[in-house]
Order: C-alpha cells, then structure tokens, then sequence
C-alpha cells in the first residue's frame, strides 16, 4: 500500500465546486487530493490579432502557483519580471489540451483565456489545471450557448489528465508529492472521452523504461481518465 493507502491503480479523490466567481464566465475549484486549483476562464468578443478575419476563435491559458503552494514560500514570478520556463510549457500544455477538444470555427471570432491558480501543490498541479479547466471553459461556452451567443456548441467532447509514475519499480497512478519526487519515470496523460490522447509526456530521471513499462503506465492512466470524466460529468449534472 501507498502512503496515503491507496492501491497503485487508485487515483486520489476529486471535488469540483463550480461557479464559486461572479465575475468570471466560467470557474471552478478543483481539488484532487490535497492538491487545489483555481481554474476561471474569461471570454473576450475579439480574436487575437494575429487570426483576425479568419472567422474562428482561440484558447489559450495562464498558470501559477501561489507563493505559498507548497511548504516553503516562492517569490512570485511576477516579480522577476517573466515567468519560468517550467511555468510557459505547462501554459503551452494546457492551452494545447483545450483547444484539442474545441471547433475553433464554431467558437467564432471571440478568445477564451482559462487562468489556472494553484493554492495548494501536493504533485499533479498540471494534470488537475487541465481537468479543471476544462470544466471552466465547458461552463463559460454553455452560458454563451445560454444567452444565444453561440447557436452551435463548439466543445466536441470532454477531457481529462493525469499523472502516472514508477516508484521503487512500481507503476503507481496519480502521484502525491512526496512520490513524485521519488519517482524514477515520470508520465503525464491528456486523453479525451473517446480515448483519443491529446498528449504523453514521459521521462526518465536518470533512468529508462520499457515499452511494455509505457503500455502500462497508459493503461493506468486511461482507467484514471475515464474516472474523472465522469466526476466531471456528475459535478456538471449536479448544477
């Protein structure tokens, strides 16, 4: 048994509490374990200006962890006057992941930015922003699809993400801090409700894994996937 007496294909549990901004379009709070992120997305009625007048739309995504995320205090990125390298591939990753499941033409010409907060890092940050923002942007386009801003929906299916490791020679799902850390090979899953993966990442630290170890590792994190689908789903229905 894990730390947190969890079997090595048993995902941490997920809350999600939507609608908790006034202001934003759509937001939720998304907590897979002790990890917790604020995910709001926010609609602009104009396209970038690089695809102006192409008669489609943009996603796009911003993340950050809080100063005080994780046991030692972290000076914000702001205040150096750009972001890490590892803070712009995981916006890059996210932004990707959302747009895979989105008709950019039936958006139309407006952008949507989902701006991911993490308040509490426990391992998993940019797994649970994925799977959180893509609840934010579904509730920003079903209240355009509400007011009749949208005629067609434009979200072809839904998406999740979500980490898988080796520890100690063991493939464990949904990694905590404290296994990430210890982890040999690291893997992170962007898959739709078809099963169409959207992205893998997989490394080795200092260390290698064999194709049957990737198999696994896939099939692990595929049975998570199909778990927080439909955690999304119930949290959608319970509105």
């Amino acid at each position: 048994m894990r730390s947190d007496q969890r079997r090595n294909d048993e995902r941490r549990p997920v809350s999600f509490e939507l609608d908790f901004s006034i202001y934003a379009e759509g937001s939720v709070l998304i907590s897979v374990g002790h990890t917790k992120v604020i995910c709001m997305a926010t609609v602009e009625d104009k396209a970038p200006n690089w695809m102006r007048g192409e008669g489609k739309g943009w996603i796009t995504a911003e993340y950050q962890m809080l100063p005080r995320a994780t046991g030692i205090r972290n000076p914000r990125e702001s205040l150096r006057g750009k972001v890490s390298g590892r803070t712009m591939e995981i916006q890059r990753l996210i932004g990707r992941a959302l747009r895979s499941v989105v008709d950019l033409e039936k958006l139309g010409e407006r952008s949507i930015l989902v701006d991911c907060d993490v308040i509490q890092a426990d391992g998993g940050t940019r797994t649970a922003a994925i799977t959180g923002g893509f609840i934010a942007l579904k509730l920003a386009i079903d209240r355009l699809l509400k007011d009749g801003t949208l005629v067609e929906d434009p979200i072809k299916e839904y998406l999740a993400a979500i980490s898988v490791g080796i520890v100690n020679d063991e493939i464990l799902l949904d990694l905590n801090y404290e296994e990430d850390l210890n982890a040999s090979v690291d893997l992170n899953l962007v898959m739709t409700e078809s099963g169409r993966i959207v992205e893998i990442q997989a490394t080795g630290e200092e260390a290698t894994f064999s194709e049957d170890e990737l198999l696994k590792m896939i099939a692990f994190g595929k049975k998570g996937i199909v778990e927080l689908i439909q955690a999304q789903k119930e949290a959608m229905a319970g509105r």
